[in-house]
């Protein structure tokens, strides 16, 4: 091949590649700019005043997922009529959760190079009362029923013992002194009733009993998962049963609703809801037969309420907590629920 025939391949090579380069450039602006649209056929959100103060009738906080200019935001719509009209405050969160007055939202930071991620503690009119620095992606948030403790789970990549995966780094903030427990690792752990020491240890879904001492959360170690039930005081955490992932307390604080994952599932999907008596240990399987990747949430003391993959990204679903029913869709385009009054 000459000279000549070696810089036209070339030029021709380097053309195609600019090609491809800019139609994928092109396709990923259109589709940034279809979700930016309001979609004909999605839920009906509206700009408005949103607080997180409990009513006289309950409300339904969470990040709305449908296509248009409200897209991600902190948004509020009737428990009683989850499909009707949505009010939109402006403030856009990954994750967020709400009780008593007292918001959580995890924010994503949209840098030239990089995203970083912040946690922003809310008032109950969405007013920063103060914002912490994540060291991953944000992936779980609840807030204490009294409103006076919030924690939160990441992502974080780097740790020696994780390799090429991810592993997770749980906080805990007391609101009312701004202490904060950068990480549940700093705690004492108890498994099988010995004190535990083991560098892959690491912690996730925190879910907050009513006294505002105890709470519950998974804790990982050797290959398996644990619930775990922690004093925050004491600082502690004590294993209390095997193959629990993002437990979630119920109001009156005798059952814990999760994600286990089932023998036989698929690896992409090994996960099925599960109820369990703290009194007796005894659980039972919910009667959602989906894999559920999702930390659920208590609509009150007989069911809850979870996400799934939709056409927005993610729909709300509710089944009863006992194995009874069958799953009922909540509302479409929506994630990360609060239900407040």
């Amino acid at each position: 091949m000459t000279l000549r025939n070696k810089i036209l391949v070339l030029v021709a090579a380097l053309a195609v590649l600019a090609g491809v380069g800019t139609a994928s450039v092109l396709h990923a602006a259109g589709r940034a700019d279809r979700k930016n649209r309001t979609q004909a056929d999605g839920p009906q959100v509206a700009e408005g005043s949103v607080t997180l103060t409990p009513g006289a009738s309950r409300r339904i906080v969470f990040r709305n997922m449908a296509w248009g200019p409200h897209r991600d935001e902190l948004t509020t719509v009737a428990a009683a009529d989850p499909t009707g009209p949505r009010t939109a405050s402006g403030v856009k969160c990954l994750r967020l959760y709400a009780a008593a007055g007292t918001g959580i939202c995890l924010q994503a930071e949209h840098g030239a190079v990089q995203d970083t991620y912040r946690a922003v503690v809310l008032d109950a009119r969405l007013k920063e009362r103060a914002h912490y620095g994540l060291p991953g992606i944000p992936t779980r948030a609840r807030v204490s029923p009294s409103g006076r403790w919030v924690a939160w789970t990441v992502f974080v990549g780097g740790d020696s013992y994780a390799g090429t995966n991810f592993s997770t780094r749980t906080a805990i903030l007391d609101t009312t002194t701004g202490q904060l427990i950068p990480s549940l690792e700093d705690f004492t752990a108890f498994k099988d009733g010995k004190e535990h020491h083991a560098a892959d240890t690491n912690f996730w879904g925190v879910t907050f009993a009513a006294d505002d001492r105890r709470f519950y959360a998974t804790m990982a170690t050797g290959g398996s998962t644990y619930l775990v039930r922690g004093d925050l005081a004491a600082r502690t955490v004590t294993t209390v049963h095997t193959n629990v992932e993002c437990p979630s307390l119920s109001p009156d604080g005798t059952r814990i609703v999760y994600k286990k994952r089932v023998p036989g599932l698929p690896a992409d999907a090994p996960w099925r809801l599960y109820a369990l008596d703290l009194a007796t240990m005894r659980e039972s399987a919910l009667a959602e037969s989906r894999s559920v990747d999702d930390q659920a949430v208590w609509l009150d003391g007989h069911t809850v309420a979870y996400a799934l993959p939709g056409d927005y990204g993610s729909d709300l679903y509710t089944v009863p907590a006992d194995g009874t029913g069958k799953p009922r869709r909540l509302l479409a385009a929506g994630l990360a629920p609060a239900y407040l009054g």
